[in-house]
């Protein structure tokens, strides 16, 4: 079956925004930030998941275990800190639409902190809010025919990766198919959906601005439950999204330096032979000098080889 959702106005609108704020990025080489930025994000995108599931770690403590420096804290926050670390590093040899890979990811994120880590629970689960059973998930026995549904819908239904990214995160929390660790494990797999739609998720933040809207999330979430429909969560979820971008955008937009350039396509490229015209392609806000500049100084500093002379020079990264 077809999870219930309504295509709203919204929904369009912000999909439209989406789309645009995604080429604005890319026009402007903001797709694959810098080393150190991509860092960062993915700091503050463990941080924010693990915290919204009570986790006490700080940024500053993230990093140090990042850089496998020693931190007093919880073992169990810990142990959260360094599954997350590993599991986020998996996500390029993690299948958006691989049950398996849900499950690898599931053990690697939970490890040491539930028992049968990347199994199914057995047992039925409800989410408890002060004294009142907030959701009464599906028996477990109905969690293989649900998950087989999920999956068929994210590989074979006819709609925006963008759309199906937030039916899946929505559809997945209702299901609740693992005893424990759903709620970050919804959030890894909606950013696993997102990079598969476009490389500008890999290291986008998005989890930060989902914990600075807590309150918000979980409403959305609740209000889909009683519609029986995940539509209020996909336009949550939506304006998030396209919050983040605007974030990039504003945060991040600057002239790239030649440096900058060179990393870019050296990251496109790979090894393979190129010429200045394949260079200003790519970089088309620049002029013909500057690309001579760009490619001249890449040789001085041995990044680059070159053959040929003029306008027959091919060149290739060392």
């Amino acid at each position: 079956m077809k999870p219930p959702y309504d295509i709203t106005p919204q929904i369009l609108k912000l999909v439209t925004s989406i789309s645009e704020n995604i080429g604005a990025i890319n026009a402007t080489h903001l797709q694959r930030p810098t080393t150190e930025l991509r860092k960062k994000n993915r700091i503050k995108t463990i941080q924010s998941s693990l915290e919204i599931e009570g986790n006490t770690l700080s940024i500053e403590q993230i990093t140090a275990l990042m850089d496998n420096k020693r931190v007093l804290a919880p073992k169990k926050d810990i142990l959260e800190v360094q599954n997350a670390i590993a599991t986020y590093n998996q996500l390029n040899n993690l299948n958006y639409a691989s049950f398996t890979s849900l499950c690898k990811a599931h053990k690697l994120l939970m490890t040491g902190l539930v028992d049968q880590a990347g199994k199914l629970r057995t047992k039925s689960v409800g989410i408890v809010k002060g004294n009142q059973l907030a959701h009464a998930a599906p028996p477990a026995s109905m969690l293989k025919a649900l998950l087989n549904d999920l999956f068929h819908y994210l590989k074979k239904e006819d709609e925006l990766l963008l759309i199906k990214s937030c039916v899946f995160h929505y559809e997945f929390e209702f299901i609740h198919p693992f005893i424990d660790g759903n709620g970050r494990m919804g959030r890894l797999w909606q950013t696993l959906i997102l990079k598969e739609y476009s490389t500008v998720f890999e290291f986008l933040p998005i989890e930060l601005i989902i914990k600075q809207k807590q309150k918000e999330y979980y409403h959305a979430l609740s209000l889909s439950d009683t519609l029986v429909k995940s539509t209020p969560f996909i336009e949550f979820m939506l304006a998030v999204i396209n919050e983040a971008l605007e974030d990039v955008l504003k945060t991040q937009n600057k002239t790239l330096s030649s440096e900058d350039r060179m990393n870019l396509f050296k990251e496109q490229i790979k090894t393979n032979r190129f010429m200045r015209q394949d260079y200003l392609r790519v970089f088309k806000e620049i002029s013909t000098a500057t690309a001579s500049r760009d490619l001249k100084q890449a040789i001085d500093f041995g990044l680059l080889k070159k053959i040929g002379d003029k306008n027959k020079t091919e060149y290739w990264f060392k």
